[in-house]
């Protein structure tokens, strides 16, 4: 079974980090492109992070460019989100994907996780 975990979401206060971890299993994610997307309540699901599969190509969202650090841990199948300088707005569910089509498009994904909320107050 392919599974997508994420782990690491919470409560912050504005200024604040968090680090997001998305554990894969199932398939050798090892050799994919792997993302971050965002879901506000009320808002599309927008891309937030991208590492192709050497971990040398990243790609960031408009907003979070600067603050937020994508990588990979290849030993544990994993990816990682850091996020730092956190905003109000930042605030959303979190999810994991792999194996796109498109970077950026959602319905191009064939592997998501359950998502994981962060919240961030002011």
């Amino acid at each position: 079974q392919v599974q997508l975990v994420e782990s690491g979401g919470g409560l912050v206060q504005a200024g604040g980090s968090l680090r997001l971890s998305c554990a894969g299993s199932g398939r050798p994610f090892s050799r994919t492109v792997m993302s971050w997307f965002r879901q506000a309540p009320g808002k599309e699901r927008e891309f937030v992070a991208g590492i192709n599969w050497t971990g040398f190509t990243t790609w960031y969202g408009r907003s979070v460019q600067g603050r937020f650090i994508i990588d990979r841990n290849y030993a544990e199948s994993a990816v990682t989100l850091q996020m730092n300088d956190l905003k109000v707005e930042d605030t959303a569910v979190y999810y994991c994907a792999a194996n796109p089509k498109s970077l950026t498009t959602v319905a191009t994904y064939d592997y998501w996780g359950q998502g994981t909320q962060v919240t961030v107050s002011s």
